[in-house]
């Protein structure tokens, strides 16, 4: 299923025995363009902490009551470590995160000792040390904006980014050419055609030219991104599909 985080962005967490927050944000790995965690909001429930869930722990979003079910309980998310600081997250938040949740580590076997029963944060406290933010660990309600740059010059800024919510990969940017093309229009394009992020100068680049966005089918958010969509896309651009 293909969602878009601005649309993820404001359903409802549900826990086991009830709604539980919601979603405000979406942190992915800039290198294995996958989302890592989903920030959520607790709001009035817990005086608006923010804490952050693993896609592990989500089921697939209901469109009807914009809700993402998960495993979690109340408990479990109240008891949860706290997101106290600005990005990056530093590994040490997320070595308690996952000890506390029982979680693969992605990064590696940091926790693999207490892994296997439900640890107390001051055990946790104790086996991590403090580093810094993980740099691959990127918002994407901060990418959102960031321009499109091509060889020949601007292609747009992204105006939305799209998941695939089985596997939680993020597939396509929806750039909008407003900014360059006088004719205006929306353009969907692969995550993995960009070959890299400027991310002090808030750009990032895709291996496309211009004529190619201004030649491809607009994109309508009303449209169902489905195979084939995807498979008319990737026949435009001439690139071999993922699937």
């Amino acid at each position: 299923m293909f969602r878009s985080t601005n649309e993820l962005s404001g359903y409802k967490i549900l826990a086991t025995d009830g709604e539980c927050g919601t979603v405000k944000d979406f942190l992915f790995d800039d290198e294995l363009n996958i989302i890592r965690y989903l920030v959520v909001e607790t709001g009035g429930w817990l005086s608006g902490r923010q804490v952050l869930i693993s896609p592990v722990a989500i089921a697939q979003p209901d469109l009807d009551t914009r809700q993402l079910p998960t495993v979690l309980s109340k408990a479990n998310i109240e008891n949860s470590p706290e997101l106290k600081s600005d990005f990056p997250v530093s590994r040490q938040y997320e070595t308690a995160l996952a000890s506390y949740y029982n979680w693969p580590a992605y990064w590696g076997s940091a926790v693999s000792s207490v892994f296997g029963r439900q640890t107390t944060m001051d055990e946790v406290a104790t086996q991590v040390k403090e580093t810094d933010g993980d740099p691959h660990l990127r918002s994407a309600r901060e990418v959102t904006g960031y321009q499109i740059q091509c060889m020949e010059g601007a292609l747009g800024h992204v105006e939305d980014l799209v998941v695939d919510t089985e596997s939680w990969s993020l597939r396509y940017l929806i750039i909008d050419t407003s900014d360059w093309l006088p004719a205006s229009k929306k353009v969907i394009v692969a995550f993995d055609w960009l070959t890299h992020f400027k991310w002090e100068n808030r750009k990032a680049y895709v291996d496309l030219t211009q004529g190619q966005v201004r030649d491809a089918p607009s994109f309508d958010s009303r449209l169902p991104v489905n195979r084939n969509y995807e498979t008319q896309l990737y026949d435009f651009y001439g690139r071999p599909a993922y699937w």
